[in-house]
């Protein structure tokens, strides 16, 4: 460290800055875990801390504060035009860290050697876990809790909280605290003054379960105390331990009438964190109170900041006392008692008005009179005293006296600015009327009038006006139906105001004329409706003016009529002329009347009346009028009554739409804008001049389910109301109420709805809307359509608007109610194939309801695939979650589209991009949308499904396939059957052999014409002999029939004689050996003429032993008949064998 006084080397750099100034080098390592912060508040150029390069002693950079890492060590230039120990503050922060048991370090030093030229501040942050505390103990010299600066300049301080400066507690050396326990978070720091000698070893510390307060109390039932947390403090819970369970909670509790309670608190200084609130009830007669002090148990919550209330309640006309043995001392608001012992006393005077004085505790102020119920209220600061004070009551005095005014004479008494509460009464029967402000006497007779306080003299003052000249006009109310007085000659106009009312109108027009002859002309716009307005004439109740004239003009609403009523008049005795009424219209002659006359009766339009005074006999009585004028409509009202009790849950509501100012709608006999019919109730309504175009009809029942499992389903049917309403039923709606985890199913009891989308509106006769049960839209719906159920979690409201709902009362729905389900709306959607299908997200074009979630089951045809579109998306942007779109095949549990968004496209770019893609599902699937919580616009969407016929390519290639296939077998078939025919042919063609003549073959071909050809076909005739010749036993027949045709061959059979023109050849053939030992028939055909095979099965009627019987006896045979065949036996040869022949050949 270096020390100079003029810095001759480095105050070159600074010589243009300061013109003299002090300086300081030296070197600085923190220790490890301590954090160094210098600082100064002087300016820069007055004041710079500097770092010093290692190589040549210049500085490199200046700065007003800098923090010095731990075990890094650096070197200091301090040059400042003050005297750097007074210029500079150092601040050493160290962090002890605890666990539940110890803590690191557990012996705390504060590097004594380091910057002790300056002012320094130790500070020592704990940390520990929770419900654990920490305990400092200080070696050395005990501590003392101070509020001044410690003389030896080692200032400590504690704090609970960091952030918490209200609860820093200050400590001087040389006292008896040696311990800190503190929680997690608690601060405790060392101020010392420059030069000051820090011992090497501040304190020691351990960490250990925090253990916190208990106290034992007791609290009567007449005494409340609430112990309230202070929200800025740390958190610390307070427990009633009332058996085995305690009742905690970790901002406030409340007690009354308990005994010997024991109350815990989970921190260990409770008095720092709470404060308690004591309130008492103390109840007073006109003699005694009950208790007869302000008092409690001095021991209650002593070292806690208090708030004692005392509540006491006094009978009328008492006055109460209190006695405050150590004297108050009146405050104003904004001054703060030094000791801390603040009173507030609060009277409720008989205006209702509350009188609030405030004082501190030691003054001169030891007794107060007050009148009526009283708070007293004491903030007493942690361990102060209270001094108790008594209470006493006492009847409150007053003062009365008789009053009899002269005849025109008015006695005003009227309060002067005065805080004493006191009242002035007049005494009447059965109650006197009292007034605190006051009282006005005008009746000419004996009354009398008491004073509630014993010197009204110092409160009120008196006004006795005699009333000299014609007429008093009236005394008039703001809001009434006179807007015009017109008084003769001179007039005076007063107003009166009560207090604290702002004036309005705080002015009125005031015009001169036109002349008149009458003392005054009253304007009257008489109200709407039914109406009765009451007038009286000018010194009502006194007389009216003699000879004088009063004049009121009416505007009577148009389709009203009016009625005149006189009810209380008195007729004087006239010295000459007569007393008149004249009632005058427009354009029509006048009607003169007495008082005694009828008066006009249920006529219209404008008019005015003048009454009219003769000279009256004075000493008698003389004219008065109190008239009224009846207004009701002139139509006749349109009755209906509403009987409700025998439709469950149904209430109507009629309501204006039109502008019609004389539309008069009633609820037991009550004018109404809107009429509502509550259900299970009866009410009388009647409509006067109300167009129905004007008027809105609309009803509702409310469907409650409070179990949604055990509801049965409901048809949303339209109850037959009351055939009296006189305008048609507008629309219907049913509120269906479920439990919070229950779901309403809506299916069309026609099969299906179509719901109204831009461009597929609906136009039918029926529409129904469907919102939720806060109003937000699932959408507008009707019939036959894709939509085959709709469900909805929660409740849901459906609204029927139809054309003429006497002729379509439903069924419009069938409403079911099920388990819960996860989306917030299910739409279940069948496409048709002839037109594109559009969906909607509810509350279209709007935006859906945040954080909601609708779901699309969509069922395709067989045999067609849907082509998915989504035309129009609006993304906001979300505060909170994301939206999303999901697409997934029914039973798939992967999703095929998925897309999420959180925020707003920056263009149109994103949304056109997804409305351009087409995804293509080729079977049923769902499509769920999901919306965030939008920050800035909304999220919704319409979406497009086409229909599209599957065009299956593996199908088709493998039908050609087939096709092919069969076609190969088909013709392989034929070539096996044409190859066996071939072969099956030429086995067939056996030689012939013949005794006489050339040897031939079938296949040789010798007779060139096919039988197609020539005539060989033809028969000219067949003999039977030769036809049935085998069966024939003699042989020589044959030889007899050889000539018996002759000529051309014409297919007739002859006899086989043999050739005539050549030898038979000579054939050679092998010897057979002979057979032995079995016998064979000669000749045996099957064998010598074909070869074997299998035997071919012949109808019998192709067999030579069968005749048919519808064949004639000619040598055709022909047929005689056309029926069925019918066949005769003519053989046994298939049916029996043959025996052999035997010859001698044979043998």
């Amino acid at each position: 460290m270096r020390l100079c006084a003029t810095c001759p080397l480095l105050g070159l750099l600074f010589l243009t800055v300061f013109d003299s100034s002090e300086c300081l080098q030296t070197t600085v390592r923190p220790d490890k875990g301590s954090t160094v912060m210098v600082f100064t508040e002087l300016p820069l150029d007055q004041c710079a801390l500097c770092t010093v390069s290692e190589v040549n002693d210049t500085p490199t950079s200046c700065h007003s504060s800098l923090f010095l890492l731990p075990e890094e060590e650096v070197k200091l230039l301090f040059n400042c035009s003050q005297p750097i120990e007074q210029a500079y503050t150092v601040t050493i922060t160290r962090t002890i860290e605890c666990t539940k048991d110890t803590c690191n370090p557990t012996t705390e030093k504060g590097q004594p050697s380091i910057l002790k030229e300056f002012s320094r501040t130790f500070t020592w942050e704990l940390k520990a876990p929770e419900k654990t505390v920490v305990s400092l103990d200080i070696l050395g010299e005990g501590l003392i809790e101070t509020s001044q600066p410690c003389s030896n300049g080692f200032q400590y301080s504690v704090t609970t909280s960091k952030t918490n400066t209200k609860g820093r507690t200050q400590y001087c050396r040389g006292g008896s605290v040696t311990r800190f326990d503190l929680p997690n978070g608690a601060v405790v720091s060392l101020h010392v003054k420059p030069k000051a000698q820090v011992d090497s070893l501040l304190f020691q510390a351990s960490a250990g379960p925090l253990k916190g307060r208990t106290m034992l109390l007791s609290v009567d039932s007449g005494t409340t105390v609430v112990v309230s947390r202070d929200p800025d403090e740390p958190e610390c819970e307070v427990c009633c331990v009332d058996g085995s369970t305690p009742n905690c909670s970790p901002t406030e509790k409340t007690l009354t009438n308990v005994e010997k309670l024991s109350l815990e608190f989970s921190c260990l200084k409770p008095q720092d964190v709470y404060s308690v609130k004591i309130r008492k009830k103390i109840e007073c007669t006109q003699k005694t109170c009950t208790p007869p002090a302000g008092e409690v148990d001095p021991d209650l919550f002593q070292d806690f900041k208090r708030s004692l209330t005392w509540d006491i309640s006094v009978p009328e006309r008492t006055v109460l006392t209190l006695d405050f043995p150590g004297g108050l001392k009146e405050r104003s608001e904004a001054e703060n008692c030094q000791n801390g012992h603040q009173y507030s006393v609060s009277t409720t005077k008989s205006d209702g008005k509350i009188r609030t004085n405030s004082y501190c505790k030691g003054g001169t102020v030891s007794h107060l009179d007050l009148l009526g119920a009283t708070t007293v209220t004491v903030e007493v600061p942690k361990g102060g005293e209270l001094d108790s004070f008594t209470v006493k009551a006492a009847p409150r005095g007053g003062r009365m006296m008789p009053v009899m005014p002269d005849p025109n004479t008015i006695i005003t008494i009227s309060r002067v600015p005065s805080d004493i509460d006191c009242s002035v009464c007049e005494k009447k029967e059965p109650t006197p009327i009292c007034k605190p402000t006051q009282l006005i006497l005008r009746d000419p007779r004996n009354t009398t009038v008491e004073f509630t306080c014993p010197q009204p003299q110092d409160v009120f003052s008196v006004e006795i006006n005699r009333v000299i000249g014609p007429a008093t006009i009236g005394t008039f109310c703001k809001g009434g139906t006179v807007t015009t007085i017109l008084a003769r000659y001179k007039g005076r106009v007063s107003l009166q105001v009560p207090g604290d009312r702002k004036l309005d109108p705080f002015d009125f027009k005031l015009n001169v004329g036109p002349e008149t002859s009458v003392a005054a002309i009253v304007n009257v716009n008489l109200p709407h409706g039914v109406s009765d307005t009451d007038f009286i004439t000018a010194n009502y109740p006194r007389d009216f003016p003699d000879s004088q004239q009063m004049q009121w003009d009416f505007m009577v609403p148009g389709m009203h009529n009016y009625t005149m009523h006189f009810h209380d008049h008195t007729a004087p005795e006239c010295l000459n002329n007569e007393v008149e009424v004249e009632y005058q219209k427009e354009d029509k002659k006048m009607t003169r009347l007495t008082l005694t006359d009828s008066q006009p009766q249920h006529e219209q339009g404008n008019f005015n009346m003048v009454l009219k005074n003769c000279k009256t006999n004075r000493t008698l009585q003389g004219l008065t009028l109190n008239f009224r004028v009846s207004v009701m409509r002139s139509g006749h009202p349109v009755l209906c009554v509403v009987d409700l009790t025998k439709h469950q849950g149904v209430s109507v509501q009629v309501e204006k739409v039109g502008s019609d100012p004389y539309c008069e709608m009633r609820i037991n006999s009550k004018v109404e804008e809107k009429i509502n019919v509550a259900a299970g109730t009866k009410a009388d309504l009647s409509f006067l001049d109300c167009p129905t175009e004007d008027m809105r009809l609309t009803a509702s029942k409310v469907i409650d389910c409070q179990n949604g499992m055990s509801c049965s389903a409901t048809v949303l049917i339209v109850p037959q109301l009351d055939s009296c309403f006189p305008m048609p039923l507008h629309s219907f709606t049913w509120h269906l109420t479920v439990p919070q985890d229950g779901t309403v199913d809506l299916v069309s009891p026609t099969g299906s709805l179509r719901q109204s989308l831009p461009g597929q509106e609906c136009n039918q006769s029926v529409s129904l809307h469907v919102a939720e049960g806060d109003g937000f839209s699932v959408g507008d719906f009707c019939f036959e359509g894709i939509v085959q159920k709709v469900q909805v979690h929660g409740n849901v409201s459906v609204t029927a608007t139809a054309e003429d709902f006497s002729k379509t009362r439903g069924p419009f729905l069938n409403a079911s109610f099920s388990e819960e389900i996860p989306e917030t709306i299910i739409y279940r959607v069948s496409p048709q194939m002839l037109s594109p299908t559009l969906l909607a997200t509810p509350n279209w074009p709007q935006g859906m309801k945040p954080f909601s979630t609708v779901s699309w089951i969509v069922i395709l045809p067989s045999q067609y695939q849907a082509h998915v579109q989504f035309v129009n998306v609006s993304q906001p942007k979300c505060s909170d979650g994301h939206t999303a779109i999901k697409v997934k095949m029914l039973g798939d549990n992967e999703e095929i589209m998925t897309r999420m968004e959180d925020k707003l496209a920056e263009d149109k770019l994103a949304e056109d991009k997804l409305a351009e893609n087409m995804l293509t599902v080729t079977r049923s699937f769902y499509l769920t949308m999901s919306n965030c919580m939008p920050e800035k616009g909304h999220f919704g969407a319409l979406t497009k499904i086409d229909l599209q016929k599957k065009n299956n390519l593996l199908a088709i290639l493998l039908g050609v396939m087939g096709a092919i296939l069969l076609l190969l077998i088909v013709l392989a078939s034929v070539c096996l059957i044409a190859k066996k025919k071939k072969k099956d042919k030429m086995n067939k063609e056996s030689s012939i052999f013949i005794s006489k003549g050339n040897i031939f073959r079938p296949s040789d071909r010798h007779f060139t014409k096919t039988r197609s050809d020539n005539e060989s076909h033809v028969y000219a005739s067949i003999d039977e002999t030769i036809v049935y010749s085998h069966l024939l036993g003699d042989s020589s027949y044959a030889d007899s029939m050889q000539n018996h045709f002759n000529g051309m061959q014409v297919d007739s059979y002859n006899t086989f004689t043999g050739p005539t023109d050549a030898k038979l050849p000579v054939i050679k053939e092998p010897d057979r050996e002979p057979e032995m030992d079995q016998f064979k028939p000669f000749l045996n055909p099957s064998e010598s003429f074909i070869p074997s095979r299998p035997r071919t099965p012949i109808d019998r009627q192709d067999s030579f032993g069968f005749q048919d019987r519808r064949m004639v006896d000619n040598e055709l045979y022909t047929f005689k008949s056309t029926g069925d065949i019918n066949t005769i036996r003519l053989s046994g040869v298939d049916m029996e064998p043959q025996p052999p022949i035997i010859t001698e050949d044979s043998l």
